[in-house]
């Protein structure tokens, strides 16, 4: 093909193009998740709140950088938190306001707002900063949970 600077360039179009249509198809084809959104959501909040918790006891045992990593996956989840949220999914099991979908931008930077603290937490937690990831934890749950869970999540019953 050297001699041939017509074919090889066409070589390379149609495999570019091949390889462009089996990617294609393979990722319309790929489910993601269980196939009940709010199931996969609930899991996402609970995996959440696991790492949260966790986070908590490693603070209190002074375990500050093992902080990071849950953090890190409080950081990662919340990126998928809108995907999860789709416009039919509010049912009698879901704990979701219909706010979510009538102030959709607000929810949006709600689940942003997540994803900084959980990155900032992350961030000073490597720094093994004790007293800088303890001003974070003090207000996480309020300012980085809170701003979703109040206006957009009905509210667990009281006991």
């Amino acid at each position: 093909m050297r001699g041939h600077p017509k074919l090889c360039a066409l070589v390379m179009v149609s495999s570019l193009v091949a390889l462009t249509t089996v990617g294609c198809a393979t990722a319309a084809s790929m489910r993601v998740g269980s196939g009940d959104v709010v199931a996969d959501r609930q899991r996402l909040m609970k995996l959440n709140g696991a790492s949260w918790a966790d986070a908590q006891a490693k603070f209190k045992a002074g375990n500050i950088e093992g902080i990071a990593v849950n953090a890190e996956t409080m950081a990662l989840n919340s990126m998928h938190i809108p995907a999860l949220f789709p416009e039919e999914s509010l049912t009698d099991k879901s704990k979701a306001k219909p706010e979510v979908w009538q102030k959709w931008a607000e929810f949006e930077a709600a689940a942003k707002n997540f994803q900084t603290w959980a990155e900032k937490l992350r961030d000073t937690a490597r720094t093994k900063d004790a007293a800088a990831t303890e001003a974070i934890v003090k207000d996480f749950g309020r300012q980085a949970c809170g701003t979703c869970h109040t206006p957009f999540r009905v509210p667990p019953p009281r006991s």
